[in-house]
């Protein structure tokens, strides 16, 4: 009985043969891959339980599977991104001849709530960036981090993946890799290169820096954390919690609203679609259209607001 752990919590070849073909083939992210493996395991867990295994598993497992997900209380969110690595699993088993069939082709969706974060006014961003407020190294980092997330509407992963030399100083340029390891190129604004000219001054990152490297990869990046590693995406959250709570910003702040709020801010300004497409790394300009809608009911909740024949007397 104590070997079954183990046998239970290692996934099954095909489904480790699965994982390297998303991200070879499919071009999938590292976040992507890691969750999709922990969905995995929670189902080759679940099928185990019942004697099954996913080259047996049958329609009325899957539909199972998905009930005790929403009976567990999980988000709509979460068991739609479940039901997308299963879907995507059985598709690959059958299409690779490792079973017959495919399951998963008359299960049910999830319906998820549609809607994207609120953006912050241009009055709150100035708010949360003017919370910085020192010339310790830290503080230096945090300006630098705030302004390069707001300026370019990069992901946070990509923000904190950065090295040294996807930076170009004189062009104020950024390099980043997107989804799939797609590179783009991205401008950063005054403010933005301000920021991050006074980080890497000797008063900033340089002070971070440790006696020695705990990893090679640790020297190349841009943003450190206290102890000289690279800076997580955890503690990157931390810093727009931290300043979020100074600048007294009660909505959800996120590195993703903050990247909502640099996409409608530029089309605010009256920034061109593709441009803004291109700039966010969006594969489809339907992903982008969503910030046109937030755009144009901002325009409408200024023009009420300031129209004398706007609103009926």
């Amino acid at each position: 009985m104590a070997d079954a752990v183990p046998a239970v919590d290692e996934l099954p070849l095909e489904i480790e043969e699965f994982l390297v073909w998303l991200s070879s083939e499919r071009g999938r992210s590292r976040n992507t891959i890691q969750a999709y493996r922990r969905d995995l395991r929670g189902y080759h867990r679940w099928l185990h339980e019942r004697g099954s295994d996913p080259l047996g598993a049958t329609h009325a497992d899957l539909t199972a599977f998905v009930a005790e997900r929403h009976a567990s209380g999980s988000a709509p969110s979460t068991v739609a991104r479940q039901i997308a690595a299963l879907r995507m699993l059985h598709r690959y088993l059958a299409t690779e001849q490792y079973r017959p069939d495919d399951p998963t082709a008359r299960l049910d969706g999830v319906r998820v709530p549609s809607g994207i974060p609120k953006p912050l006014t241009e009055a709150q961003i100035a708010s949360l960036l003017d919370a910085v407020i020192g010339h310790e190294p830290l503080h230096l980092r945090d300006r630098a981090l705030l302004e390069l997330l707001y300026g370019t509407g990069a992901r946070i992963s990509e923000i904190v993946g950065l090295s040294v030399g996807d930076i170009d100083f004189d062009e104020a340029l950024v390099r980043v890799y997107g989804k799939g390891g797609k590179e783009r190129i991205v401008p950063y604004g005054s403010a933005a290169e301000r920021a991050i000219d006074d980080w890497f001054s000797p008063s900033g990152r340089a002070r971070l820096v440790p006696d020695r490297w705990k990893r090679r990869d640790d020297a190349e990046a841009v943003f450190l954390n206290q102890r000289g590693g690279r800076l997580s995406r955890q503690g990157a959250w931390l810093v727009i919690k931290r300043y979020g709570e100074r600048a007294g910003i009660t909505e959800h702040l996120s590195p993703h609203v903050l990247r909502h709020s640099c996409a409608t801010h530029l089309l605010d300004h009256g920034a061109d679609l593709r441009i803004v497409q291109e700039m966010l790394g969006h594969a489809s300009i339907s992903t982008t259209q969503v910030y046109t809608k937030v755009s144009q009911e901002r325009l409408w909740e200024v023009y009420r607001m300031a129209h004398p024949r706007a609103v009926a007397s």
